[in-house]
């Protein structure tokens, strides 16, 4: 039988023209999503992809039925004791999605189910479903929990009385990602967003009153600058954040009376980024003010907090990096990041003394945990590493002894001596040393032979750091290696390496990976032919360069959500992050960042030549990476290159950019990828 032929998406032409310079898109026409022809052919795309795959769906079967195999179904988190009450979720078997609930003193009391997602979902019949908000008032009688119904990210936010378990008929649309009780526990402030999804106002909505007589608190006129709410930890203040990704301003606004208006920390000033936190009538503001490139701590009084007050308090050290502050009553907890890793250190308020929090393995990482009790001498976070899975650690802020309350449960049979982890450096083109990090089963042969699976991502300054993931152990029980190329763009060794790998220098984050690649096939770790990449997102991005760039190093590409057609994206101020991502990527409207952008943007970089296998996904709901992105640059592969390899697309017709939002939807779509991945490493069982 013969192989079914890819779909040809009509040519269009559409010239665009500036700098003197014009582009002819043939794939515009992509764009217009109500269009039967545009439906019509990402329904094709979809069909020829299942037609491509339809040889793997056992594998797909034993890989998704591996991953449920590996999961508590029926399990809870660790407690978050708040107010009296101990809040957590729970999930149930066969269920896609958390229930959030509660009980009162202690675990053995009677349950509360606060928000069950699994019945909303039943009752509305939604495919998709995603909670935002989840807000319990400062009396713990009222809850308000926002909801995304389709991927856009359009939110809905909702009140329930958790005293009488009824809904108010109150409804809040058009919320974005930020909410905070007042202190009367009457109001409500939360942000909106603009048509083009930028959280750009602050209102406060009364209760019981309609959403049109909500009061306006502030409005961010800036596109660059997006909005976003707090709460200090002791309750003291709201916190208005201003945020581009150069420059931040704050503003404090009285818990007690949202009415008594907003005061200003310190006007904005273009390159000073602070992010204040309250104690005790103080501000401990982490900032990079000064030459303080990786930060420092200050502190100044709340009632008079401009920068010409701010007194030092923990210095700037040019190789740690202080990414932010937690603070109680008697401690200051310290997040820093050293040599590529997240670091810990505990403040003793009262005397000063530091003491830094060691951690058990050599390749780790940590999150911070809920932790809303001001007056609490105990801090909750997650550890975790490549082979340790997700734990819930208690740490005791005077003696330093973690606590463990909840690991993650592995079924079936794991154990974590049967894996090892590795932490290398590559040599990139400017003799840059790039940290990767590897995990793999025991008995991985380095002889160049062995299959692998390299992910990346390097933007925004965001890490990507060595944590766990059950469903990885279907690669890794296959034989095939894991590892992550902790590429320039990212934030793992601090603000330089962000600044390394933005703007005019966005080119070392794709020799970066391709120089860790090449590091792993010169170690005999793997080989080109047994070598696939992957990465979401802005990491779509890094994949359609590196695919461009250097082809034949990989024998397949994973491109999911790809931010693909830079130029004319960020062209476009009506498309959702454009404006604010020029501080990102640059402002093609500049002669000089439009050459540079578009010397690797892949969408205009495809040549006529052979390619890698490749999958691509989309979201036709994506409002971050628009799904004509990824649709025009398979389309325009397809014409241009010179190979027989599969390229594919796969668009999520109902979902945004996250994908499905059910847990065992997700494995399903994990499993598929995966399938991909094994299907063209050989590995077929």
């Amino acid at each position: 039988m013969s192989a079914p032929r890819p779909p040809s998406a009509a040519k269009r032409p559409k010239m665009i023209t500036i700098h003197g310079d014009t582009r002819v898109d043939n794939y515009y026409w992509l764009r217009e999503k109500t269009s039967p022809d545009v439906i019509a052919y990402l329904e094709a795309e979809n069909s020829y992809m299942a037609q491509m795959m339809k040889h793997t769906e056992n594998l797909q079967r034993r890989l998704y039925d591996e991953m449920v195999g590996r999961i508590q179904e029926t399990d809870t988190s660790a407690p978050v004791r708040y107010g009296g009450y101990l809040y957590y979720t729970r999930t149930e078997e066969g269920k896609q999605y958390n229930i959030h609930c509660r009980r009162r003193g202690s675990m053995d009391a009677e349950e509360q189910v606060l928000v069950d997602l699994n019945r909303i979902a039943e009752e509305e019949k939604l495919k998709y479903l995603r909670m935002g908000v989840y807000k319990v008032s400062p009396d713990h009688r009222l809850l308000a929990y926002s909801l995304d119904r389709d991927g856009n990210e359009n939110f809905t936010i909702h009140f329930k009385d958790l005293e009488t378990g009824k809904h108010f008929p109150d409804s809040i649309v058009g919320a974005a990602y930020s909410a905070e009780w007042c202190k009367d526990c009457g109001a409500l402030c939360y942000s909106t967003q603009d048509e083009a999804k930028r959280s750009d106002k602050l209102h406060r909505h009364a209760l019981g009153s309609p959403q049109e007589e909500d009061e306006l608190l502030y409005h961010e006129e800036d596109k660059l600058f997006s909005l976003g709410l707090s709460k200090t930890r002791d309750k003291s203040y709201l916190l208005l954040g201003l945020t581009s990704m150069e420059t931040t301003e704050f503003h404090l606004l009285d818990a007690g009376d949202a009415s008594s208006g907003l005061r200003v920390i310190h006007p904005r000033e273009k390159g000073l980024r602070y992010y204040p936190a309250h104690r005790l009538g103080v501000l401990y503001i982490v900032t990079n003010h000064g030459d303080a490139k990786n930060n420092k701590v200050v502190r100044v009084p709340a009632e008079e907090p401009g920068v010409e007050g701010w007194e030092p308090y923990i210095p700037h050290r040019p190789n740690v990096k202080i990414d932010a502050v937690d603070l109680f009553r008697d401690h200051m907890v310290v997040h820093e990041r050293e040599n590529g890793l997240k670091t810990m250190r505990v403040i003793e308020m009262e005397t000063g003394e530091s003491r830094p929090v060691t951690f058990p393995e050599e390749v780790y990482t940590y999150v911070q945990g809920s932790n809303p009790v001001f007056d609490s001498g105990t801090l909750r976070f997650h550890y975790t590493s490549l082979t340790t899975s997700i734990s819930a650690m208690d740490l005791d802020m005077e003696t330093l002894e973690w606590a463990l309350i909840k690991r993650q449960p592995v079924l079936g049979g794991y154990d974590p001596e049967d894996y090892e982890t590795e932490r290398l450096f590559a040599t990139a083109d400017d003799g840059t040393m790039v940290p990767v990090s590897l995990v793999y089963r025991r008995g991985f042969k380095k002889d160049g032979g062995g299959p692998m699976l390299l992910y990346g991502y390097g933007s925004y300054g965001s890490s990507v750091d060595p944590a766990f993931n059950p469903s990885r152990l279907s690669l890794l029980d296959r034989g095939v290696a894991f590892a992550i190329a902790h590429v320039r763009g990212g934030g793992e060794m601090g603000r330089q390496w962000y600044e390394d790998g933005k703007f005019l220098r966005k080119r070392n984050t794709f020799t970066d990976f391709i120089a860790c690649a090449r590091h792993l096939v010169a170690e005999e770790y793997t080989s080109s032919d047994r070598l696939v990449a992957v990465g979401r997102s802005a990491g779509g991005l890094l994949m359609g360069a590196v695919t461009n760039m250097a082809p034949q190093l990989f024998k397949g590409i994973v491109a999911g959500v790809p931010f693909v057609d830079v130029v004319t994206t960020m062209l476009d101020e009506s498309i959702p992050l454009t404006v604010g991502e020029y501080e990102e990527w640059g402002d093609p409207r500049d002669p000089e960042y439009y050459r540079y952008m578009l010397g690797y943007s892949p969408y205009d970089n495809v040549e006529p030549k052979d390619y890698p296998e490749i999958l691509v996904t989309a979201g036709l709901n994506d409002p971050r990476v628009q799904y004509w992105e990824p649709a025009k640059w398979v389309a325009k592969l397809r014409t241009v290159k010179t190979d027989e390899n599969r390229l594919l697309l796969k668009t999520f017709m109902g979902a945004g950019h996250f994908s499905s939002s059910g847990r065992y939807d997700y494995l399903k779509d994990t499993a598929f990828d995966y399938a991909f991945v094994l299907d063209t490493l050989g590995i077929r069982d």
